[in-house]
């Protein structure tokens, strides 16, 4: 008998509007994959981005070389329990609790994934936490990673209260740089929560940031447009030291979340364990309110993470 799960779907391009949550038919694990009962699924704005409109989908699909057919699953960061191990696998075993990426599968009952894409979700990380990891943090990872920030260093932060920022701001922290952080001024108190200096992005950036590191910038990452890595290059940073993750400038490194260095994940999950690193969950939805969910992300404007549950 052919049992049915709950999976929200996308059959057209658009905006939230377009996400249904139905009941089809469960995947099983074959040779060399798992399968995943799904407790929550984090949110990103890639998600969206995806099921957008057709153009913008082509290209974020093209760029990780991952074709997408609709009607489809919608979501990528999940985490939960392995149920069902196919042959072949090593590693893990049902029963174990994982967290990891699974595009265009993550809000649904079940998952079916290979083990490169799941890690063990260590003791002392809940599920709804483990479930906001894979793209923020690997992101996070990856800009930090061309810039190297340490004891000594003033790193300027562009849209530090944001998904990856959070995690960027820590880490860095971790790592013995002070942080200054763009941000609205309603994010200011969440940013100083993560140990960042908040400062207004926009008109009169310049002036406000040279005002609070007046013995200058020595790096920065760029986590929302452009804004913060031009100034960063007119305040004498030098190109090696600055990237970004959403814009393109001359000299200047772009990253995404898949070039993160393997071990990125246990390192971070690890840290949350430990108690040395926090994920502010900004809100959590139940997969029947997937919409309410992504309208929320998607503003852009969320202090931390959101999670819909199953």
């Amino acid at each position: 008998m052919v049992r049915a799960m709950r999976a929200a779907i996308n059959e057209t391009f658009g905006g939230p509007e377009v996400l249904e949550v139905r009941d089809i038919a469960e995947p099983h694990a074959r040779a060399g994959q798992l399968r995943v009962r799904v407790s929550a699924a984090g949110l990103n704005p890639m998600d969206w981005m995806f099921i957008a409109d057709d153009d913008l989908g082509r290209r974020l699909r093209d760029a990780r070389g991952v074709a997408q057919v609709l009607p489809s699953v919608f979501g990528h960061d999940f985490a939960g329990v392995v149920d069902e191990v196919g042959d072949g696998v090593t590693g893990f075993a049902v029963g174990d609790r994982v967290f990891g990426g699974a595009l265009s599968r993550a809000v649904a009952d079940h998952a079916v994934v290979v083990p490169d894409e799941v890690h063990h979700t260590p003791n002392g990380v809940d599920d709804i936490t483990a479930a906001t990891l894979d793209v923020a943090a690997r992101t996070a990872a990856a800009a930090l990673a061309v810039i190297k920030p340490g004891i000594g260093d003033t790193l300027l932060i562009g849209g530090a209260a944001g998904g990856v920022g959070t995690f960027a701001v820590q880490l860095a922290r971790i790592a013995g740089a002070r942080v200054i952080g763009t941000a609205s001024e309603k994010s200011f108190e969440y940013l100083r929560g993560l140990g960042a200096e908040p400062v207004k992005y926009g008109d009169g950036l310049g002036e406000r940031v040279s005002t609070l590191a007046s013995s200058g910038v020595t790096a920065a990452t760029d986590l929302f447009g452009t804004e913060t890595a031009k100034l960063a290059l007119e305040l004498g940073v030098p190109a090696a030291r600055i990237s970004m993750i959403a814009g393109q400038l001359p000299g200047v490194t772009t990253v995404a979340g898949f070039q993160a260095v393997a071990g990125t994940l246990e390192h971070v999950a690890a840290l949350i364990a430990e108690g040395k690193l926090k994920v502010p969950i900004a809100a959590t939805y139940p997969i029947e309110k997937i919409r309410e969910a992504v309208t929320l992300q998607a503003t852009r404007h969320v202090q931390g993470k959101v999670v819909v549950t199953l």
